[in-house]
């Protein structure tokens, strides 16, 4: 900590003996009830500071996962709270969440999900093109070793790796044309082959 965090710490002790003491003054004729408040109030504080740092967990746990019968070949993907489906799928072994995109015509990696999975991209020749909502980018193509999706494998699967910023990776029609059936309805998305 430095002298200015010292110091600020100093000022946040001697408001709150302060405060603390006027609290106690004023109410020493009532300092059972004035104490019990305090307990309450700590508690509740205490309480929201462990809700707040739990609440990734909570709601992973609250939200509906994907779900995949592998002996049946079908994945269900529940709908996000941002209205995209979404879709975990290990690639080269390595977990990349995509966006299941139906405008998007191949499967898209960023830079980053690329070498996750094990993609060298500084080896990669970004000679394709592709129209985005934020423009041309320029792509690389690639070919995936392997896409499993919970024991629904696919191999040697044709990706493009997006040169440009891409906050995650495409899910697109090559990939989703491996199915026999795609079925969206309000809350949910089944692939099924």
């Amino acid at each position: 900590m430095t002298s200015d965090d010292y110091a600020r710490l100093a000022y946040l002790v001697l408001l709150l003996v302060a405060v603390g003491g006027y609290f106690l003054v004023a109410n020493r004729h009532r300092l059972g009830q004035v104490l019990q408040q305090a307990s309450i109030w700590a508690l509740i504080f205490v309480g929201v500071i462990a809700a707040a740092g739990l609440w990734g967990d909570i709601r992973q746990e609250v939200i509906p996962r994907q779900t995949v019968v592998a002996d049946q070949g079908i994945i269900e993907l529940p709908r996000a709270p941002d209205g995209h489906f979404y879709l975990t799928a290990q690639v080269n072994g390595a977990p990349i969440r995509f966006v299941v995109d139906t405008g998007a015509t191949s499967v898209v990696l960023s830079r980053q999900d690329a070498t996750r999975a094990g993609i060298d991209i500084e080896r990669l020749v970004f000679t394709g093109q592709a129209r985005t909502a934020n423009g041309m980018v320029r792509t690389a193509p690639t070919r995936l070793a392997n896409l499993e999706v919970g024991g629904i494998t696919d191999q040697n699967v044709r990706a493009w790796v997006n040169q440009g910023e891409l906050d995650g990776s495409l899910l697109g029609m090559t990939y989703l044309d491996r199915f026999d059936k795609v079925v969206i309805t309000r809350d949910s998305m089944v692939l099924t082959r």
